[in-house]
């Protein structure tokens, strides 16, 4: 496996699940707002605009961590209506987050991402396995 495969897997490993729980709005309440767990909507911020992407300009990490320009496009999306979120809980909470006005439009983008990311990694999975 070349480094080029191994950073877009690390970073993959990190990102795909956020995606995936921020089309979730069941596991949202039931994790982030439990103060026993550490994950919360901080963590999720941290992951797709600091740690492994920039959701603001998603198209630097094409081929390290999105795989496809449709993955980019709707990682955009996604970093708008996040942001759009922001503005409208002004004491930064998780519980304001999960109640804001856009988030049901937060948790269909991301549906549609966490979607698209999934099959680009099934296919790329196969594509390893057929090369074994």
């Amino acid at each position: 496996m070349s480094e080029d495969a191994r950073l877009m897997a690390n970073h993959r490993l990190h990102l795909v699940p956020v995606v995936l729980a921020l089309a979730n709005p069941p596991w949202q309440r039931d994790v982030w707002l439990d103060p026993a767990v550490f994950e919360n909507l901080d963590h999720v911020f941290h992951t797709l605009f600091d740690d492994f992407c920039d959701a603001d300009e998603p198209e630097r990490f094409l081929g390290i961590s999105l795989r496809t320009e449709e993955e980019v496009s709707l990682m955009r999306q996604l970093g708008v209506v996040l942001n759009a979120v922001v503005t409208q809980a002004p004491n930064d909470s998780d519980e304001e987050y999960l109640q804001s006005p856009s988030w049901p439009e937060v948790v269909a983008v991301a549906g549609r991402l966490a979607q698209v990311m999934v099959a680009n990694d099934l296919k790329e999975l196969a594509a390893l396995q057929e090369s074994t």
